[in-house]
């Protein structure tokens, strides 16, 4: 029996691994920071015993109120990933599993690689109506990407969307795959309809850095960027600081900014209410893309969400408010739930990478509804 997390995105120290029956284990920091709830971890087992993995430190996690009603995810071939039998104590978290092949890797939510964002990157840039960008570098010398789809021009509105900003939040980045995949389908009639009129400026990985750390909420400075909108630095938030520099070239009508949220089970947006800006017509846009999303899919819902800002009392740090307020636009914080969709739950697979691409491209469907009236 041996376990290991010597790879991309890895996270987990070894207590004690002796006994099937007894494995105590703990999350690491992400490096500078005190945020920790990412594992992940491959276990060479005991075919066909069951096998208690104990994370002893659960309850000191960035959201332990994650913890509860959640159950982790496990795969043999890194492709199918299934929920195992989870329980929380409120101090710590036990997996109980009995595997069927000899080495089994175990997750917090499924993992999307530096290898296949790195695939995404290029091979949306085989597509003629793509155009890929390097914004720079980050801390850890990694590429800042950036796709550009459409043609620009100055009747055409700007449509910015990042994510994982977040590392820990690979729901993210399968969000983007499937929106890209159908952007650049030139057989889609979405796709066609929304490149006459608007140009996606779209940046698949905030953080790379992190990603690959196997942090959840830091890039390699220890940084939260989601924090860092108001005065990014190239020495603490380089990448902020190259897409917030970017977005001022391009000006933006519209902002998407797309996360995963450790407790509640729903898929939801949070807007920008309580930026200075805030006028009847964010509202008015608001309300209609909520609305066409809804109509677009099930898995969006607009009953539970974040509590809703007070007026002039937004977080001028975050994304969705700093870019908002700057460029007086639709802005929106999507998220989505490590756990499941509580409106439409399965036992078996939980929020997936499918069902998150799939959200992905029912996006582009509600941007199409309220791109007309962004300007």
């Amino acid at each position: 029996m041996h376990i290991n997390a010597a790879f991309d995105s890895g996270n987990i120290d070894v207590i004690k691994a002796e006994q099937p029956d007894d494995i105590r284990l703990a999350i690491r920091k992400d490096h500078e920071s005190d945020f920790y709830q990412w594992f992940h971890f491959k276990l060479f087992a005991e075919v066909g015993e069951e096998h208690v993995l104990t994370i002893e430190n659960a309850g000191q996690a960035a959201y332990p109120d994650g913890w509860k009603d959640y159950q982790a995810l496990a795969s043999y071939d890194r492709e199918t990933w299934f929920r195992v039998p989870t329980e929380y104590n409120g101090k710590e978290l036990t997996i109980r599993h009995s595997p069927e092949q000899e080495a089994v890797f175990y997750a917090y939510f499924i993992p999307y690689s530096y290898e296949r964002h790195q695939d995404l990157v290029q091979t949306a840039q085989q597509s003629v109506d793509c155009y890929h960008e390097l914004l720079g570098e980050t801390l850890d010398s990694r590429e800042l990407n950036l796709l550009i789809v459409g043609e620009p021009a100055e009747h055409k509105k700007t449509i910015w969307i990042t994510a994982r900003q977040h590392p820990g939040e690979s729901m993210a980045e399968w969000f983007m795959e499937g929106l890209i995949t159908r952007l650049l389908d030139d057989e889609d009639g979405v796709a066609r309809k929304l490149l006459q009129d608007n140009v996606f400026y779209l940046v698949p990985n905030m953080n790379p850095d992190g990603s690959v750390r196997g942090h959840l909420r830091t890039n390699a400075a220890g940084t939260n960027l989601n924090r860092e909108w108001a005065d990014p630095s190239l020495e603490k938030s380089p990448e902020v600081f190259y897409v917030l520099n970017r977005m001022q070239e391009t000006g933006v009508d519209m902002y998407l900014d797309v996360h995963g949220d450790e407790a509640l089970p729903y898929n939801f947006v949070a807007g920008c209410e309580g930026i200075p800006a805030y006028d009847e017509r964010h509202e008015e846009l608001e309300n209609l893309f909520k609305s066409a999303l809804s109509a677009a899919t099930p898995e969006f819902q607009t009953k539970f969400g974040y509590q809703r800002d007070e007026p002039g009392k937004a977080n001028m740090t975050v994304a969705n408010s700093a870019v908002g307020e700057r460029f007086k636009c639709l802005s929106y914080t999507l998220e989505m739930p490590f756990k499941d969709n509580a409106d439409l739950p399965d036992e078996d697979f939980g929020w997936s990478a499918a069902r998150c691409q799939r959200l992905g491209e029912d996006v582009l469907t509600a941007i199409l509804a309220v791109a007309p009236k962004l300007r």
